[in-house]
Formats: structure tokens, sequence, C-alpha cells
């Protein structure tokens, strides 16, 4: 089975709106894996505008299953992932304005970047992933920055199947896929992932560890209850 794990950047945005602590995203958190998620992910950025660094170290003590930090590695982020010590840190390329990530690392051209970032990280025991675009080839330049994992980009997977091209969308995604596995890397997948495209995503991706889902799951939650949603979405990655 391909693990769910669930972003709660987005009920953190819902918090910020108002102040004060409602959502609670401790509670949240927890409730979350209570009903069967097997991970939570934060996308802490530089201005804090949902996330804040404070909210992820209460959080250390909280998540049960696998925390996944993931974002742009700038000094800040990365004294914050030596103090806290997630499970797993995934490296998204995203400018500190960006409203949401857009695009996957160029493996080849940041690959000394990555390779001195991911040592540091690994010297620590906390597993590394690299947000790339499906493509062989920056696929297989994650490889040579010694990574665990790459995690694919997966919003043009989410357009194709909107627009009803969901063979010619998942093609470059299975190709990358199995470039990850001759590499000996781990795949893990996000972005506009949906109750309505995952499963046919993850009957044609062979070998997906995990996916990293929030604005879908939370959207889809205001009308079916987060509890159903999140075990719609075991249901589909089983």
């Amino acid at each position: 089975m391909t693990s769910l794990s669930v972003i709660i950047n987005k009920l953190a945005t819902l918090r910020n709106s108002r102040g004060g602590n409602m959502p609670d995203l401790i509670a949240s958190a927890r409730d979350i894996e209570s009903f069967g998620a097997q991970g939570i992910t934060i996308h802490p950025r530089p201005d804090e505008r949902h996330i804040r660094y404070q909210v992820a170290r209460d959080l250390k003590g909280v998540v049960a299953t696998e925390f996944n930090i993931e974002g742009n590695p700038v000094p800040k982020f990365i004294d914050l992932v030596l103090e806290l010590r997630p499970e797993q840190v995934t490296l998204v390329p995203d400018a500190e304005d960006a409203i949401t990530s857009n695009a996957g690392w160029d493996t080849l051209k940041h690959r000394d970047f990555l390779r001195e970032t991911i040592q540091v990280f690994r010297s620590q025991g906390i597993r590394t992933s690299i947000f790339v675009d499906p493509v062989a080839e920056m696929v297989e330049g994650a490889a040579l920055t010694g990574t665990d994992r790459v995690e694919l980009y997966t919003e043009a997977y989410a357009l194709g199947m909107a627009q009803g091209q969901g063979e010619k969308a998942i093609a470059p995604f299975v190709e990358a896929a199995k470039a990850a596995h001759r590499h000996g890397l781990g795949l893990n997948a996000g972005h506009d992932l949906n109750l309505e495209n995952i499963r046919f995503f993850k009957e044609r991706i062979p070998h997906l560890l995990e996916v990293s889902i929030g604005h879908a799951l939370i959207c889809e939650s205001l009308y079916l209850g987060l509890e159903n949603v999140v075990n719609m979405y075991l249901h589909r990655l089983k």
C-alpha cells in the first residue's frame, strides 16, 4: 500500500486568517493520524504565512507517524530540520513569494548544492527526498546527489486528467518512476492529487511509496468530513 501523508498547511492558513488557534493544528494532526493517515507533512516558508516555525517544534512531540518537513533549504529551514530531526525532509525549490510549489529541481544544475545539503541531513539520520519534474534526466541527476527518494511533481498529471487525457498525462510519470527504481531511489509524489485522480495514478505508477496531499484533501473535507476523506484516500491507495 502507498502511504498517505497529509499536508496541514491549509489548516494553518485558515487559522491564521482569524488569529487565535482555530483550527488547532496539534489536535488536527493527532486526529488525522487517528483516522489512519501514515504521515503528517508541513511546508514552513520563511515568512511563516501558514506554518509557523513554533508549530513545527510543537508537532515534533506529537506526530507519531512519519513527520515530513518540506521546503527550500535556505539556512533558516536547514536549522529547523536539524533541530527537529523528522523522519523525512523534502527539498523543494520554491521562491519565498511563491503561492505554492510550481517546479521541481534542476538536479544537474544544482547537483553540488543538493549533494552538500543532503549530506548534512543524512549525517543526522534524516531521510531525504528531492522534488522533481517527471523527467528521467532529472531523476538520474537526483541519484547523483545521494538522496534517498524523489518526489514527482504531479501538477501536469492532474491537469491532463482534468482534460480527459489520462494516458498521455501519466506516461512521463511512469517513465520517471522506472528511472527512480533503476537508480535505487524511493518514490514519492504530490501536488494537485485528489480523490478523482489518485486511483489512476496509484494503479499506473510502479513502486510508489508515498503521496503527500493537502489542498484537495482539506477542500474535499469541507463537504465530506475529514475522517471520511482520509479513509477514502486510504481505500484508493490500497
